[in-house]
C-alpha cells in the first residue's frame, strides 16, 4: 500500500519548534527613534527589530569566542580576523611585543536606501555631521548595559529650518590595535566596519531646529 507524502500546513506547524522555548539562547536587537520639535515636544516615535547584521558583526563577536591568537606557541591571529576583518596576522616579530585589541561602536544615519548584503561596508547616503542644510549635529554617543542588554544611544540636532529625512541606520564598529613596535615605541592602528544595516519601515523626519534620539538595543538571553 502506498500512502501520500503530502501533509497539510496545520501538520507542518505542529512539527515546527517554537522560537520562544524557555531554554533556548536568543539574540534580539531593536531600533528606536524619538523625534522632538523645536519646543521639545515629542512628535514621532518608532520602534522596529534590527534584522540585518553583517559578516563583520560575526567577526567582531568571534574575538570574544575564540580569542585573538591561534595557540600558546602560535603567535598568529585567528584566520577569521585576517581574512574577514583584514587585521594583521602578526603585529610584531617577537612574542614579547604584546598587543591589545579594543573596540567600540557608534550609530550612523543616512538618507538613502540599498539592498542588504552581509558584505556591506557603508550606508547608501550617510548624513554628514554638520550645521548645513541636510546635515545633522551628532551628539555624544552613549553606550551602557543592564543585565544581558547593551544600549547604544545617539542624539542628533537639526540646526536649519529645513527638515531632514532619515531612511537608513547602521551600527559602526571600530577596532583599535595598540602595540609596541620592534623598537618598543608605542603605536596603534584603527579599523572601521559596518556591523549592521537597516532601512526604516517608516521614515524618520527631524523638523527644522528639532532633534531626535536613536537607540539600538542588543539583548542576549538564554
Amino acid at each position: 500500500m502506498v500512502t501520500s507524502d503530502l501533509i497539510s500546513e496545520e501538520d507542518v506547524a505542529k512539527l515546527i519548534m517554537s522560537d520562544d522555548l524557555p531554554d533556548k539562547p536568543t539574540f534580539k536587537a531593536y531600533i528606536e527613534a524619538k523625534v522632538y520639535d523645536k519646543e521639545g515636544h515629542i512628535i514621532q516615535y518608532h520602534r522596529q527589530p534590527m534584522r540585518s547584521l553583517t559578516q563583520y558583526f560575526l567577526g567582531l563577536m568571534a574575538v570574544l569566542v575564540i580569542g585573538t591568537y591561534q595557540g600558546p606557541t602560535t603567535y598568529q591571529a585567528q584566520n577569521i580576523f585576517v581574512n574577514l576583518l583584514g587585521l594583521p596576522s602578526q603585529q610584531g616579530s617577537s612574542q614579547n611585543n604584546s598587543a591589545n585589541i579594543l573596540w567600540d561602536w557608534s550609530i550612523q544615519l543616512g538618507s538613502g536606501t540599498q539592498t542588504f548584503s552581509p558584505s556591506l561596508t557603508s550606508l547608501a547616503a550617510p548624513i554628514t555631521n554638520g550645521t548645513a542644510q541636510g546635515q545633522l549635529i551628532y551628539g555624544t554617543e552613549s553606550v551602557s548595559y543592564a543585565g544581558s542588554s547593551i544600549y547604544i544611544s545617539l542624539q542628533v540636532t537639526n540646526a536649519t529650518s529645513t527638515a531632514v529625512t532619515i531612511t537608513e541606520i547602521g551600527l559602526q564598529g571600530t577596532i583599535y590595535i595598540q602595540y609596541y613596535s620592534a623598537a618598543y615605541t608605542y603605536a596603534n592602528k584603527t579599523y572601521n566596519f559596518l556591523l549592521s544595516y537597516d532601512t526604516f519601515s517608516t521614515a524618520i523626519v527631524v523638523p527644522g531646529y528639532g532633534m531626535a534620539v536613536f537607540q539600538i538595543t542588543l539583548s542576549f538571553t538564554g
